[in-house]
């Protein structure tokens, strides 16, 4: 079976069963905790996805449930058990990243990534959030990434839209003028 539809279909699962439960919140910050420990974590996500002749299917739930300082709600318990037994763990990354952008827009709450030189100013998130909220109707959690290589200004992405704000994209703006004039020139 294709692998995003495999990702799918357990991410709107594990959605439908929280939400059922009453308990979606939980299991969605749970979710975000254990997909940035395996995103940051190498290790953690080559012992997690191995064979399970290489770690055993109990010892990968106890790795993940280390991540999350030994301390697991039920329903989340319940559905690594599934994509143990189901031999799914290697997308579990994968599952938990769609299961968060899924269980976020059920609720009404889109997540949105602003890169800055530096801090941004409570100002400008705030703007971002008025405007997103103007826009679609639903609120939005902006995670924050500082990249000095943008020299100034923002990256604001959601979705599928992207604000450029950046002092290094005028740049390359004006540098691809530049060419382009240039070559007429010659």
């Amino acid at each position: 079976m294709n692998r995003s539809i495999v990702i799918t279909r357990y991410a709107r699962a594990l959605v439908k069963f929280v939400r059922d439960n009453g308990r979606g919140d939980i299991v969605c910050s749970e979710a975000e905790t254990l997909e940035r420990a395996l995103h940051d974590l190498p290790d953690l996500r080559r012992m997690v996805t191995a064979a399970d002749d290489v770690v055993s299917p109990f010892d990968k739930k106890k790795l993940l449930q280390s991540a999350l300082g030994n301390r697991m709600s039920p329903e989340l318990s319940r559905f690594l058990t599934l994509l143990n037994r189901n031999g799914r763990m290697p997308l579990v990354e994968d599952i938990l990243r769609d299961f968060t952008d899924m269980y976020h827009r059920s609720v009404g709450v889109r997540k949105a990534h602003l890169s800055t030189v530096g801090e941004p100013s409570e100002r400008l998130l705030q703007r971002l959030k008025a405007l997103v909220k103007q826009k679609t109707g639903d609120d939005v959690i902006i995670e924050v990434d500082v990249d000095p290589s943008i020299i100034g200004g923002f990256v604001f992405d959601i979705d599928d839209y992207l604000m450029d704000a950046s002092v290094k994209r005028q740049l390359d703006i004006i540098r691809e003028q530049f060419i382009e004039r240039n070559r007429r020139i010659i």
